[in-house]
């Protein structure tokens, strides 16, 4: 016996959802702040923010925008 038209309808629609609810726990767990530094050549390293070189990047990093939002406004 085929399954009624409405029960193929709300398994995919539940199907989406999970896989939806799965993209969004996957996407919670990976975004931690980093710091990315690119060098000649092409090659990069990510730092963590709560490393002691990624924690002076981001300290670094601060400085140069709050220099460069200052120009602009004034």
């Amino acid at each position: 016996m085929p399954p009624k038209p409405h029960r193929v309808l709300l398994d995919r629609v539940s199907g989406y959802a999970d896989e939806a609810a799965a993209y969004m726990r996957r996407r919670r767990i990976q975004r931690q702040p980093f710091a990315r530094l690119y060098y000649a050549g092409g090659r990069a390293t990510e730092h963590p923010a709560d490393s002691t070189v990624g924690a002076e990047l981001f300290v670094a990093a601060g400085a140069v925008i709050d220099l460069t939002g200052k120009g602009r406004r004034a």
